[in-house]
């Protein structure tokens, strides 16, 4: 009797999902919908709820300032609730130095650096660029005429062009960078001919490249990368290789325990299959890191990045 009660409790066990490693929790993106964060936040929320590690993940959506705007909002008004999250990256590294903004990445908890994702530099299909060559030609016979379509001002869209210009002997100082808060604006903006070309990750640009309406000239990696039909900056000629990663940070002022558990259910999170099928789909490349070692790697990037913007003349 007593084999048959457990062969029954365990056959009925393997008809339940597995409990919520947390019953719910919310993911601000400090940024408009359509760019990298609001993807990387909307794709946690995918992951964590099909691997059931949550039952009820929230996105929010708080523009502006490359994400300082969001983040000073976090801070203020999450601390020590061990269910909020925010995403980040190099873009909000560069943006704070930018903005000198009150609050930085030390007024968080970090939790994990997540993806990496290469930058592409794209044009409209229609355009009379048809190589990074030509768009170099354009930048160096008058650097003000080539307008630039990107993320916040000293994010890694920034920096990018940046290190193009000075790759190609153009005065980074004197380049035209229009800032947009979203992804969605900046596509908006190239798909318009508002501007010459437009700078961002590879994946957000995907769709677009797929079906025709954009060219990519170039990526930043050091490889060409599969699924994009395009050279990289060096083998262009351009001595510029970026990656832009992402991360997850939890709230100001939670416990070592908290830490432990949010730390634990994004490891979970990068392990399912959920999660490692949205990274094949967007092109994003797992660059996982958490603990003290991405502890380490942060305040390295922090000091790496102030370095580039003082060199670019965008931070003091």
């Amino acid at each position: 009797m007593k084999r048959l009660l457990f062969a029954a409790l365990a056959a009925a066990s393997l008809t339940f999902p597995a409990q919520a490693q947390v019953d719910e929790l919310s993911i601000m993106a400090p940024a408009a919908p359509g760019g990298g964060w609001d993807q990387t936040a909307r794709s946690m929320q995918q992951a964590l709820t099909e691997a059931g590690l949550s039952a009820n993940v929230q996105v929010t959506n708080v523009p502006g300032a490359g994400g300082t705007v969001g983040l000073a909002q976090f801070v203020n008004s999450s601390s020590g609730n061990p269910k909020s999250l925010i995403v980040g990256g190099y873009v909000m590294v560069g943006a704070i130095i930018a903005n000198q903004s009150p609050v930085s990445l030390a007024d968080v908890t970090p939790v994990a650096r997540l993806t990496g994702e290469y930058e592409g530099i794209v044009v409209p299909a229609s355009s009379d660029i048809k190589t990074i060559g030509d768009l170099v030609e354009k930048l160096k016979a008058d650097p003000g005429a080539v307008s630039w379509a990107g993320g916040s001002a000293g994010g890694v869209d920034h920096i990018v062009v940046g290190q193009i210009a000075v790759a190609a002997g153009v005065d980074p100082t004197k380049i035209n960078y229009i800032p947009y808060s979203g992804g969605g604006e900046a596509l908006a903006a190239i798909l318009g001919g508002q501007v010459t070309a437009g700078v961002s990750g590879t994946g957000e640009w995907k769709a677009q490249i797929d079906s025709g309406e954009l060219r990519l000239l170039a990526v930043s990696s050091a490889e060409r990368l599969e699924g994009f039909d395009a050279p990289t900056l060096k083998e262009s000629g351009l001595d510029v290789e970026t990656q832009n990663w992402r991360m997850v940070a939890g709230a100001p002022g939670i416990g070592d325990a908290d830490k432990t558990l949010l730390v634990d259910t994004i490891g979970k999170m990068v392990e399912s299959d959920s999660w490692k099928n949205i990274l094949a789909q967007k092109g994003w490349q797992n660059t996982y890191l958490a603990g003290a070692d991405f502890d380490t790697y942060l305040k390295g990037e922090i000091e790496k990045t102030t370095a580039i913007l003082k060199g670019l003349g965008i931070a003091q």
